[in-house]
């Protein structure tokens, strides 16, 4: 049971500061300079970390297995975190935002899942994409 919770209550908490840290960042700075220190400490870090849980695993050995996946993963990545960045200092509200993007991205994941992965859509699923609907009428509403 605990190595199915561990990881989601990682992402909540990591998902936080996330969120704290993309608000926090100083109108006058360029968001892609904030980025670079981010990733040079989230390359740092990485390369720590594998290290630590993978002692005997040469590292380079590990970059000849990947395919696309982790260059596309960048790239979107830093996507994902400009967007905050500006969409904080367009004056997105931390309450609103987050709840705005995530409920549109269930409802996309939904169809990805199904499309890609195969994954069925069922009536508890529809269900949620009306909830996830109402909610964001509900959530604009001023």
């Amino acid at each position: 049971m605990f190595n199915y919770i561990w990881p989601i209550v990682l992402v909540l908490f990591s998902n936080t500061v996330y969120q704290i840290c993309a608000k926090s960042v100083p109108d006058n700075v360029s968001p892609f300079a904030t980025l670079t220190v981010t990733y040079f400490v989230g390359a740092v870090f990485s390369a720590v970390m594998h290290f630590i849980t993978h002692p005997t695993v040469n590292i380079l050995k590990e970059f000849t297995k990947l395919n696309w996946a982790p260059y596309v993963l960048g790239l979107v990545v830093v996507g994902l975190e400009v967007g905050w960045i500006y969409a904080y200092k367009a004056g997105w509200q931390v309450s609103e935002g987050y709840i705005v993007q995530s409920a549109i991205l269930a409802v996309i994941l939904i169809f990805v899942g199904f499309l890609l992965y195969r994954e069925p859509i069922t009536w508890n699923k529809i269900v949620g994409i009306v909830i996830c609907l109402v909610g964001l009428v509900f959530i604009n509403l001023k």
